[in-house]
């Protein structure tokens, strides 16, 4: 048992550490990709807590979701912020479960591109948003009489760009349509419904992304339209952008591929030597080589002749 116990944990190792080394030569080459895409969740941070300084506290608005949805109250606030965090931490773990698991079916680095790149789309979008038109915060440290619901200037450019991290984040007001929650979520769940496995979690993911939708209506963090702008905005963001992105490399168990991706040069030579051996009636094999006899026009193949032409011709 110890025996079986260390062969399997070598081998385990000798896996985490060949990965590891596939995905830090596609780090050298999109580290700037990435960085580029964190460097903007600060920037929306930024953006976030700038609207805070324009906000300005009023009555709720009428909403139906408010009308529909029964308050859970500011005790139990908590409850979509603890879904929200176990779905952030899965998809984070899930795309790191290449390095551990023989299921390979994409490459972590070049996973995380495009999630970075679907997430700054559509956070582009929401600040556009939220900067045009500033509502009154439904939330309840953003009502009226509450001390966070307005922000006192700034006395230095430094107390902006710290952005009062992280309660300045948990306690903003003003940044509402779109809904930040919405787009993670929503960007995790689309990204697992095209690479993921397994049947039952993508199901399961959809059903908690409607869930959470309905709690944070119940908590009154959002109003109504602020969801529901969120979910149609996303998938939006998410079938355009997918289209112009190049498609992942296939890694499925069984099919030959390269461990990095083809270049587009190497994919185009390619390209180009199947169409040649297409045109030329053959596939480049050495059986396809074979003799053929030409018969009153037709190329038949090893000398064989056909019968129905010998009939005709009365022989």
């Amino acid at each position: 048992m110890p025996f079986y116990i260390a062969r399997e944990g070598s081998k385990l190792w000798r896996r985490v550490s060949m990965e590891t080394l596939v995905e830090l030569h596609l780090l050298a080459e999109k580290w700037k990709l990435l960085l580029a895409g964190l460097i903007f969740q600060y920037i929306h941070g930024l953006a976030a807590r700038g609207v805070h300084y324009l906000h300005q506290p009023g009555p709720t608005l009428q909403d139906v979701g408010f009308i529909i949805l029964p308050e859970l109250g500011q005790d139990k606030a908590y409850i979509s912020e603890t879904i929200f965090t176990l779905v952030f931490i899965s998809f984070v773990l899930w795309t790191f479960h290449p390095f551990i698991f023989q299921s390979k079916k994409f490459y972590t680095v070049l996973l995380w591109c495009r999630v970075l790149a679907f997430l700054v789309a559509s956070q582009i979008l929401r600040i556009i948003t939220f900067y045009s038109t500033q509502l009154p915060g439904p939330n309840y440290h953003c009502r009226e009489g509450s001390k966070l619901a307005r922000l006192p200037r700034p006395d230095s450019a430094l107390e902006v760009l710290l952005i009062n991290f992280p309660r300045g984040v948990i306690y903003g007001c003003g940044d509402l349509i779109f809904s930040s929650h919405m787009i993670f979520t929503l960007v995790f769940v689309l990204t697992y419904q095209k690479y993921g496995s397994t049947r039952c979690i993508k199901q399961l993911s959809w059903f908690i992304a409607v869930i959470l939708s309905l709690l944070i209506i119940a908590s009154r963090k959002h109003y109504t339209v602020d969801i529901v702008v969120a979910w149609y905005t996303v998938n939006l963001v998410f079938f355009f952008i997918d289209k112009k992105l190049p498609e992942l490399p296939d890694r499925t168990i069984g099919i030959q591929s390269p461990l990095l991706p083809l270049s587009t040069k190497d994919k185009d030579a390619k390209s180009k030597e199947e169409h040649h051996k297409l045109l030329n009636g053959n596939s480049g094999d050495a059986a396809d080589w074979r003799q053929r006899t030409q018969v009153n026009g037709k190329l038949l193949e090893d000398g064989n002749t056909v019968h129905a032409d010998t009939q005709m011709n009365g022989k």
